[in-house]
């Protein structure tokens, strides 16, 4: 699996709202990730939001969309042009809970460098994980995140959207198993 990580945490880059007017607190009440509507057009992402806000994650979510990537290069998927024929991308925006806050940049980039190390172990082509640590709003707290980009591709639709529940799979349970 292609897999890398980057800063956006100055001037005018994206801040993550955690508390966002559309907010659903799945650590709390796991029964709504159905309210969201993305996991109604993405497989596995209802799993994947399950399993990275459960009691023992180290994170949780607070943001999620589906959409088509303007344009996509095959290689940076490790793929052919023919398995790029189509692609679909999701985000998740996620914060580590209260006792595995980013303290500093420094931990962040250390935690990003092994989770994508990990992440390119696996035997996964078609698919790319791209996580961009920003900082993040939580109450009145500023904290840092990341929003977590994930590419997949495939000969159709159905295979590319199959392709990225499987990377979201492995996306959820590399995160967790981190800790």
């Amino acid at each position: 699996m292609e897999a890398d990580w980057e800063f956006e945490i100055g001037g005018a880059a994206p801040v993550i709202e955690a508390y966002w007017p559309g907010f659903v607190n799945l650590r709390d009440e796991p029964a709504r990730v159905r309210e969201i509507a993305e996991t109604q057009v993405l497989p596995g992402l209802a799993a994947a939001l399950l399993r990275l806000n459960e009691t023992g994650s180290p994170v949780w979510t607070c943001k999620t969309d589906v959409f088509t990537p303007d344009r996509v290069d095959p290689d940076e998927l490790a793929a052919t042009t023919d398995e790029a024929k189509f692609t679909i991308a999701c985000y998740v925006d996620i914060l580590m809970r209260s006792d595995q806050i980013w303290n500093s940049p420094s931990q962040a980039e250390k935690d990003c460098r092994m989770l994508c190390k990990r992440l390119r172990e696996v035997p996964m082509p078609c698919c790319r994980i791209d996580l961009v640590v920003r900082r993040a709003r939580v109450g009145n707290d500023n904290d840092l995140g990341a929003t977590v980009y994930l590419t997949a591709c495939g000969p159709t639709l159905a295979s590319a959207k199959q392709r990225l529940a499987e990377c979201l799979g492995v996306f959820a349970e590399s995160m967790v198993a981190r800790w």
